[in-house]
């Protein structure tokens, strides 16, 4: 059984009307690979050290292996030199635990 993955990346945008194209687009890359936005901004309440410098996103996808196919995709690459020039991001990719089944809930 596969475990779900979490794209979560900590974004500084400081060029918004050179990240638009990213934004307008990204999305549709997503859901090629099963992408789903599960967090997409809202104010970080740092309760253990820094608090995030940007926006947070999280993005769960089936698999490690969908994550990685996603941001390597001709479709991601060619849109992430928007965000890489517009904004300053910090960007992981998070193995999640295995969905249980009805026998261990």
């Amino acid at each position: 059984m596969n475990r779900p993955a979490y794209f979560i990346i900590d974004v500084a945008i400081h060029d918004p009307e050179g990240m638009r194209p990213y934004q307008a687009q990204v999305e549709q890359t997503l859901l090629a690979y099963g992408g789903k936005r599960l967090v997409l901004g809202g104010a970080p309440d740092a309760i253990e050290g820094e608090a995030p410098r940007g926006r947070i996103v999280v993005v769960q996808f089936p698999s490690m292996q969908h994550a990685h196919a996603w941001h390597d995709s001709p479709a991601y690459q060619a849109i992430i030199g928007y965000r890489h020039a517009a904004a300053t991001s910090t960007a992981y990719v998070v193995e999640g635990l295995s969905p249980l089944t009805e026998d261990q809930a």
